[in-house]
């Protein structure tokens, strides 16, 4: 249900601001996005883990927060993200 340390450096690699960026808004929608993609995946086989669609839910709204503040401070990098992650929205 995690990702893997290799994966997530990769994540931060490909949507990173700057060489040494880690924790921007966009990095973090993005490893957000991917802990999302893969509990989704999970609730495919295991319908009735409410735990963790408890966490999925925590996620989500995280990602939320974290999209709207974008929004307010760069629409363009708003609408960017949306687009590379194929976020609904």
């Amino acid at each position: 249900m995690s990702i893997t340390a290799e994966r997530k450096l990769e994540i931060i690699k490909d949507n990173a601001q700057s060489d040494t960026d880690t924790g921007s808004a966009y990095v973090q929608i993005a490893v957000l996005t991917e802990r999302i993609k893969n509990l989704t995946e999970h609730f495919q086989t295991h319908a009735k883990d409410n735990h963790s669609r408890r966490g999925l839910l925590k996620l989500v709204s995280r990602r939320r927060k974290l999209l709207d503040y974008l929004k307010r401070k760069d629409e363009a990098g708003y609408q960017a993200i949306i687009k590379k992650l194929g976020i609904r929205r």
